[in-house]
């Protein structure tokens, strides 16, 4: 706009100098660190003279009237001497002698570029700008001749006006002056100017105060230049038909201006619309910021409706919409009064449209359908669709413009724009603006469609590949945690599990594949069955991550993880590791609370191919805790990894009350450092053991005859340990398995032993290693029932090979005390 264009607009009341507050417009300008101009807007062109691509560049003392607030102020402006002066009090001054760490203000008169005046007065606001940006300060400048009241003989001298900077204003309309400074840079990126605004919005707003009453806002300079043009004209066509006088005549170029800055008012709301809409991926908040683009300037109403799979995240829909899709209302922006939409079209309805209404039309070609207003039938024609609520009210009378949100020539949505009664209705030139309107945001929501929904298979896929660990195991209690990562694309490669072995041993696992998405959710899940598979057999630690690196490098050369393999033996009481390129773990001690990283042989990464692991072994007394995680959690850009790993070393050693306490006192320990993107797993184990009194062991001989010894030993045990109920089956299924043991055994002794914890396990060593199996028995064979009296009977049971042969075990609840 002008800069006379708001002159005289009643936004306060009246000082007493006779002057009434009002709202001028604004220029901007931003200087970078090196003092050169990188931000020029259009009211600074106005204000100033020098187009934007004249001043982009140039050192700003060139160009602005800004005492102090820059490093050099003795050179001259191209368009004639300014003398600086300020009515700021003796509180604030212009000059800085170069440097500038809080706001400052001022005023200049200048030789005016133009014919018009031969001086300008200007106010000019300087903001120091902080961060991690190039941009170094922000000048705001306003020309003052919008407060001037020539017709009341008592102009306003400049000494009489004060700028300065209002932390609390109390002027109407400053929360819309607020909500729209973001608008003062539109040519900057979205974070860029939510930086830049969010530190002047901190400072204090630009005023005028001239009195010691009044208070004048100033505007940021936007909208159309020749908008108050156009609206005198039609002001004067107004007065002359009231008066019966011809319609005044407009020359070919104020016709001309007149469809230029009709079509450049639309370009520009085009422009402001895309730079509003799509400033993240989710899904709900694009279609927010779709509604809100467009409600008051282009609308009065704006409802949309996207299709049933698009709201689901269910992929991209298919086929034409037809009578019986559903559509979904997703948002509802107006201007009316609170709450007189929201019972009667609620946002979340879901609902169908018959062939024979505009919104039907729309969907179905994918081309806007305008009407220009809504007679009492088609009211009562749309009002149909609604039960039990009444919508003629809202709608009939209104210009309706219905746009189709198209992508790839599918159409995912729609939009229904209303605007009031008694303003202009839709044309054919808004059905063009509402098309490209609505394409572009087709496009936005098509973006954040196909994202919610790649995030959403690969969440799916992931958590469906994450265990579920039991809380307890032979000899140590176990909890978990897994958190996303923060940046887009957050599902990755960590996981976690834990493996039953023989010998009431636990297998201890965590592993982080290199990179995010898809791929590494997949060869997350690929790496995490074969270790389950490879822990089966049985094979030690280091031998354990050599064939799960063989594994790697033929699924794919591109293929890296770190992995951590920990057995426990709770009966030994000792760990056995190996480490594949991973962040040692964290061994707490449960005599004096002393935590520290278990010194491994670092390896290299699962997938490098050639290099040997090694396992070590490290004993371990009950009560202990080990902590096992991935980098995700210790690691933060730009800070040493020596750091994360101290902070948990210490956090570790908090006492808790629970595992699950110990585990979020870690994670709240370094997930609140911040800078953390990667996604994290974390692993805590007690390790709890088994004493000597609870375990049971016997060698049985290759000879029939043992098959009774070992059910009369069972029983005898059972009675020491007051477990007398479990005595039968336990020795129907121990005659069983040493039977089989004793039948397929070659030359090694048979072992046998009971173990007494959280369950009562059993367990029949041999050194065959054929694994039995569960057969269909017929009512005259002699053999192969064994198994099925062990499935039946057993609460759990399983077989898993070992080094010399094989082992098969049962569990059996224990009976409440």
């Amino acid at each position: 706009m002008d800069r006379d264009t708001e002159r005289g607009t009643a936004h306060g009341r009246a000082g007493g100098n006779g002057v009434a507050a009002g709202r001028i417009p604004l220029a901007v300008v931003v200087v970078d660190r090196e003092g050169l101009v990188s931000h020029w807007s259009r009211g600074a062109r106005r204000l100033f003279g020098a187009a934007k691509d004249e001043a982009v560049g140039r050192p700003a003392v060139d160009l602005l009237p800004v005492s102090g607030a820059l490093p050099d102020d003795d050179e001259v402006a191209p368009y004639g001497a300014y003398s600086p002066y300020d009515g700021l009090g003796p509180d604030l001054e212009s000059s800085l002698d170069g440097r500038l760490s809080y706001p400052a203000a001022g005023s200049a008169r200048l030789s005016a570029y133009d014919g018009d005046r031969d001086r300008i007065d200007v106010l000019w606001w300087a903001y120091p700008l902080v961060g991690p940006g190039p941009e170094r300060l922000l000048v705001l400048a306003a020309d003052a001749a919008g407060l001037r009241q020539e017709d009341t003989g008592a102009g306003l001298t400049m000494e009489r006006i004060a700028p300065g900077f209002a932390l609390h204003t109390d002027f109407p309309g400053a929360e819309e002056l607020a909500r729209r400074l973001p608008e003062i840079l539109p040519s900057m990126s979205v974070g860029e100017s939510a930086r830049i605004v969010a530190q002047v919005l901190e400072l204090g707003y630009p005023v005028l105060e001239f009195s010691q009453n009044d208070r004048v806002p100033v505007t940021p300079d936007w909208g159309v230049p020749r908008r108050a043009e156009r609206k005198a004209r039609q002001e004067r066509a107004a007065a002359a038909v009231a008066a019966g006088a011809p319609l005044p005549q407009d020359g070919p170029d104020e016709v001309e201006d007149l469809e230029y800055a009709a079509v450049r008012e639309r370009l520009e709301f085009l422009n402001e619309v895309s730079g509003r809409i799509g400033t993240s991926l989710d899904l709900s908040r694009t279609i927010v910021e779709v509604s809100r683009a467009v409600v008051p300037r282009f609308t009065d109403v704006a409802g949309t409706y996207l299709r049933e799979q698009v709201v689901a995240g269910e992929g991209f829909p298919e086929g034409v919409p037809d009578t019986t899709t559903m559509w979904h209302r997703v948002a509802l922006e107006h201007t009316d009064e609170p709450g007189r939409w929201d019972d009667v079209v609620p946002v979340g309805e879901a609902m169908p449209f018959p062939a024979h209404t505009p919104f039907f039309q729309c969907m179905t070609t994918g081309d806007p359908v305008l009407v220009p207003r809504i007679s009492e039938q088609m009211g009562h024609m749309i009002a149909a669709q609604f039960e039990k609520r009444d919508i003629r009210p809202l709608i009939t009378g209104r210009s309706m413009l219905v746009v189709p949100l198209k992508a790839r020539n599918v159409v995912l949505g729609f939009m229904i724009l209303l605007r009031h009664p008694e303003r202009v209705e839709f044309n054919d030139m808004d059905r063009v603006t509402g098309a490209e309107l609505a394409a572009r945001a087709g496009l936005v929501l098509d973006n954040a469609r196909m994202y919610t929904y790649q995030e959403s298979v690969a969440e799916t896929l992931q958590d469906s590949m994450l265990p579920h660990i039991a809380p307890r195991m032979a000899g140590c209690d176990i909890a978990t945690r897994y958190l996303p990562g923060t940046l887009l694309g957050r599902v990755g490669g960590d996981w976690f599990d834990s493996v039953k072995l023989p010998g009431s041993r636990t297998a201890l696992v965590v592993g982080d594949v290199m990179g995010h998405g898809l791929n590494s959710a997949a060869m997350m899940g690929q790496l995490r069955t074969a270790v389950q598979t490879m822990a089966a057999l049985d094979l030690p630690p280091a031998q354990l991550l050599r064939n799960l690196d063989d594994l790697a490098q033929r699924l794919g050369e591109h293929y890296l993880a770190t992995c951590l393999y920990a057995v426990y033996d709770p009966i030994r009481s000792e760990l056995q590791i190996a480490n594949a390129g991973h962040i040692p773990p964290v061994l707490v001690r449960a005599q004096d609370g002393h935590s520290d990283l278990l010194d491994l042989p670092t390896g290299a990464p699962i997938g490098v191919g050639g290099v040997p692991f090694e396992s070590v072994r490290v004993p371990v007394a009950p009560g202990d805790r080990l902590v096992m995680c991935t980098d995700g959690l210790v690691e933060v850009r730009g800070e040493d990894i020596g750091v994360g790993l101290a902070t948990l070393c210490e956090s570790a050693a908090h006492p808790a009350a629970s595992m699950d306490d110990a585990c979020d006192t870690i994670i709240r320990a370094l997930n609140t450092r911040g800078g953390r993107k990667d996604d994290v797993a974390l692993l805590m184990a007690r390790l709890n053991g088994i004493e000597p009194e609870d375990v049971a062991q016997w060698r049985i001989g290759h000879d029939r005859t043992e098959v009774g010894r070992a059910r009369a030993v069972v029983r005898e045990q059972l009675h020491v340990w007051g477990l007398n109920s479990l005595a039968d089956p336990t020795e129907l299924m121990v005659s069983e398995l040493v039977t089989n043991a004793v039948r397929h055994a070659h030359s090694r002794p048979i072992e046998l032993r009971l173990v007494r914890g959280e369950t009562l396990l059993c367990e029949v060593d041999d050194d065959d290693h054929t694994l039995p199996t569960l057969l269909s028995a017929r009512p005259l064979d002699e053999s192969g029932r064994g198994m099925r009296v062990v499935s039946t009977l057993a609460r759990e049971w399983g077989t898993s090979r070992t080094s010399s042969g094989k082992t098969v075990w049962f569990e059996l609840t224990l009976p409440r005390r």
